[in-house]
């Protein structure tokens, strides 16, 4: 028996680490983990790269390493297409930086299929963004914002010691949910730590962070006493928070608002919202919802194919809420660690021929942290019935657990503590901040 997972984000990542030691290791199946990079990166944690806070050479793991050891087989590969009646993937080439492809098209066969292919950033069809603005659906995505940011420093810096006085650098970001708000704070704690690495000339004044968001408050998943919390935080910082603010077009040199006003910008981040991405409904034979997702069962088997499974952000389900509407399960990085779980447990009733079990979405809360100077969330289920706020040491502290949560998933527990403990050291012994 053949299992393919194709995605090896937070869930894909995950599954194939539950069913590779479970089915894998003792031959019972064959386990394969496709994805396009060859190293993982908690999605979550990409404004930290983005800002040089987090270096993923270090951060990384590798697919092929981690497989080796956890009883799945990792193939680099980004998907094309589905032939859901021979059973099997198509794959497109691979080139590398110099566009020389070193893998030519392929296919994967499969007796069970799981698509967790994530999400990409939703523009909504507003001009102009895909030509001006920076990304942060991926990896090189984050590394490409941290060179930017990087070199812009540097030449500020320079012109700033020949007595350009008013010159400074302009970011405009586009998303007041967790992604805006975290990479709006994390940006004045990069120019804090360069100015200790020589940039001495870079000072609050000479940086000018615009958060932009369409709705009336930031984070509306948060509480509004919350939101507020996290404004009054950006604005201390020197963040200039734009709420009630649509886009309409994204130009050279900054954004164009829906009432002619232009924000000037050196560089342009969206950060505004996810779907799935755009060839999944070109590739047909499945069923699929307005962003993208393809639709699938309560038991996470795809709509029309009991042998494909879609999960995370890719996935399409409508559950019951509290106030009885449905609504889609939402795109984040909770919910597809619940689906990891739940399709797990499928694929191994499957080979039992058991009964299968069907997903059920469990809100924990949601956490924003605002680097070193500031943390809020809002807590839900177990002990917190009705739901219990919580910031500063607190929330920081639970903010970072959930990354140990996932490294412990793919790791366990005695190595997560000795990753721990290492990071504690190279946080004492490293640059706070990626320099290259």
């Amino acid at each position: 028996m053949k299992i393919v997972i194709v995605g090896g984000g937070a869930g894909g990542l995950e599954l194939a680490t539950k069913i590779g030691r479970k089915l894998g290791k003792s031959q019972q199946a064959e386990v394969v983990l496709i994805d396009r990079n060859q190293t993982h990166l908690w999605k979550p944690l990409l404004h930290k790269v983005a800002t040089g806070a987090l270096d993923a050479e270090v951060e990384g793991v590798s697919y092929r390493a981690h497989g080796h050891n956890n009883g799945y087989t990792f193939k680099l590969g980004e998907l094309t297409g589905v032939d859901p009646e021979r059973k099997c993937i198509q794959l497109k080439p691979a080139v590398n930086a110099e566009g020389e492809e070193f893998l030519p098209a392929r296919e994967e066969a499969y007796d069970y299929l799981v698509l967790a292919i994530g999400s990409v950033a939703n523009d909504f069809g507003i001009p102009g963004v895909s030509d001006h603005c920076v990304l942060l659906d991926r990896l090189a995505h984050a590394n490409r914002l941290q060179q930017r940011l990087l070199e812009k420093f540097i030449g500020l810096n320079r012109e700033l010691s020949k007595g350009a006085a008013e010159r400074m650098l302009r970011v405009a970001i586009i998303g007041g949910g967790a992604t805006g708000v975290e990479l709006s704070a994390e940006l004045y704690k990069a120019r804090e730590e360069l100015v200790k690495y020589g940039m001495k000339h870079v000072t609050p004044e000479h940086m000018q962070v615009t958060l932009i968001e369409a709705g009336p408050r930031l984070v509306p998943q948060l509480d509004n006493n919350i939101s507020q919390r996290a404004e009054q935080e950006l604005t201390r910082l020197g963040v200039t928070v734009k709420t009630n603010t649509q886009v309409k077009r994204a130009d050279k040199g900054g954004f164009v608002t829906s009432d002619d006003g232009f924000i000037e910008s050196d560089i342009m981040v969206w950060a505004a919202g996810v779907k799935a991405p755009d060839f999944l409904p070109q590739m047909g034979h499945f069923e699929f919802n307005r962003a993208n997702q393809i639709l699938v069962k309560p038991t996470l088997q795809t709509s029309r194919f009991d042998d494909v499974f879609a999960m995370g952000d890719c996935a399409g389900l409508q559950i019951e809420a509290s106030d009885g509407q449905l609504r889609w399960v939402p795109a984040r990085a909770q919910s597809a660690h619940q689906m990891a779980d739940t399709v797990g447990h499928n694929l191994l009733r499957l080979i039992k021929s058991q009964p299968l079990v069907e997903f059920t979405y469990k809100d924990m809360g949601s956490l924003v942290s605002l680097g070193e100077y500031n943390a809020f969330g809002r807590l839900m289920g177990g002990l917190a019935r009705g739901g219990l706020s919580v910031r500063g040491r607190i929330a920081r502290w639970l903010y970072i657990s959930l990354y140990r949560m996932h490294q412990s998933a793919i790791y366990g527990w005695p190595r997560t503590v000795l990753i721990t403990i290492n990071d504690r050291f190279n946080h004492w012994l490293r640059p706070r901040l990626k320099l290259r």
